[in-house]
């Protein structure tokens, strides 16, 4: 399933056109990160908790030359599913 999956779903459950549709949708994701964006988390009951995280920098290794490399540290997306998704997927 993909974006444009989703948004004819929500086309087809709540009528209007596909153009609000996909409006919506997009409305909703991108406040979603704007909210990650602020280091708050995004929870959705039934589905899970959206957040994310902070990963320290590290030395890595290119696997072509087996270089060492720095990679800087960077804030990550993080999604804990919920018991009731974990529970519909088994």
């Amino acid at each position: 399933m993909n974006k444009a999956a989703i948004a004819e779903i929500i086309h087809e459950k709540m009528g209007g056109t596909k153009v609000s549709a996909e409006q919506t949708l997009d409305a909703i994701l991108e406040e979603m990160v704007k909210t990650l964006k602020n280091g708050e988390e995004v929870s959705i009951a039934g589905l899970g908790i959206f957040s994310t995280k902070a990963r320290a920098a590290r030395t890595a290794r290119n696997p072509k030359t087996g270089e060492s490399i720095q990679v800087k540290a960077t804030t990550v997306p993080k999604f804990r599913a919920a018991k009731a998704l974990k529970d519909a997927v088994k």
